[in-house]
């Protein structure tokens, strides 16, 4: 499979991060390219929920030399590449191959529509809310402008999508007193020009933002301010972002049995068994999951009111948090994220529709049952 015209690793991968900015991403994680080079030319894709010897052997037989993966292959500190684990083997093959490898992991888990939305779709749940909202993604931009250049400013910073978040619009204007502005000894901060000096009135401007906008905000701001020196203050909001945030919240269509919901989702995500809690009600309808391990939103499922919340890893005293209030359900990490890569190839094909972008057959799970 070969790519029909020249396409940079970095094209592919701001793509994803536009999707999913890597700002986003827990701070215990590890996103992005963790190996190769950004700038070399793209023979194909390979999306995978991981990166083992095996799926870099398929990238290779497949012509991809790009691997797309939800987990990290390097996720600690990597001190040496000697072979003698399974990440350092992987990251040997894929370097003695030129393959590059980039994972995307709680980025996505954050979006919207990212990997528990993606869990949402296949359970059929309606009236989805995150249910854990990610705190300070939102910033608040001040600066003074004077009057004559305001509109030119403001929509500066409209063009990158400052002053909207979500359904929420925000971009307030505030006229200030007249006001003098020393320049330096080589220009005029206003005109521009040596030696003058400016009088007049400002306005002040204060606009919101999503956090990882900022670079671009002050680039506009920097590009359509008059001000040689730009006087401007950032500050992060407190406020709880409910478009940007991990695990999801909805709802059956109608209430259903307890084991009747317990049999679709055993279903849907294809296992063997499911650890459970006891069962704290007969019937059914509200549900919150979260792919992965999720046991540190337990109280999150519960305050939400949810009747079922389904996640992965749980240990043996996280099910004791039930407390006859909800009914815990374990499906297993690998189960709980199976399809978040038919995600990512869907995202991919339909942005580069006429590139190879490979879905791996391979099974990553570790996990086997007996």
């Amino acid at each position: 499979m070969i790519f029909e015209k020249t396409m940079k690793i970095k094209e592919i991968t701001n793509y994803l991060e536009e999707i999913a900015p890597l700002n986003y991403a827990e701070d215990f994680d590890n996103v992005g390219l963790l190996v190769g080079d950004a700038n070399i030319d793209v023979s194909g894709v390979l999306v995978t929920l991981d990166t083992l010897e095996k799926v870099v052997e398929e990238a290779i037989e497949k012509n991809c030399n790009l691997i797309i993966s939800f987990h990290p292959i390097i996720f600690g500190g990597l001190k040496k590449l000697t072979g003698k684990t399974y990440v350092e083997r992987v990251v040997q093959k894929a370097i003695k191959n030129d393959i590059a490898i980039y994972a995307i992991h709680t980025a996505l888990d954050n979006h919207k529509n990212g990997v528990n939305d993606q869990i949402c779709n296949k359970l059929g749940l309606i009236n989805r809310e995150i249910l854990v909202p990610q705190e300070g993604t939102i910033k608040k931009l001040t600066t003074y402008v004077p009057n004559e250049n305001v509109e030119e400013v403001r929509e500066a910073l409209f063009t990158v999508g400052a002053g909207s978040i979500g359904n929420y619009n925000h971009c307030s204007f505030n006229i200030k007193g007249k006001g003098s502005f020393l320049p330096n000894e080589n220009a005029d901060p206003h005109t521009g020009q040596k030696g003058q000096l400016h009088l007049g009135e400002e306005t002040q401007i204060n606009i919101t933002f999503l956090k990882h906008l900022e670079s671009q905000v002050l680039k506009q701001l920097f590009k359509a301010h008059p001000y040689e020196e730009v006087a401007y203050e950032i500050t992060s909001l407190h406020n709880k972002n409910q478009d940007i945030g991990i695990g999801m919240m909805g709802e059956f269509e109608k209430e259903v049995p307890i084991e009747e919901a317990m049999k679709k989702i055993k279903s849907i995500f294809n296992t063997k068994s499911i650890r459970h809690s006891k069962f704290h009600q007969e019937k059914v309808k509200s549900i919150a999951v979260l792919g992965g391990s999720g046991a540190f939103a337990i109280n999150n499922a519960i305050a939400k009111k949810a009747d079922i919340y389904m996640t992965a890893d749980m240990k043996y005293h996280d099910f004791y948090k039930a407390e006859n209030k909800i009914t815990l359900v374990d499906v297993g990490h690998y189960e709980s994220e199976q399809y978040t890569k038919d995600l990512l190839c869907a995202l991919l094909q339909k942005k580069f529709h006429n590139f190879a972008i490979v879905l791996s057959n391979i099974n990553t799970n570790p996990i086997q049952y007996f």
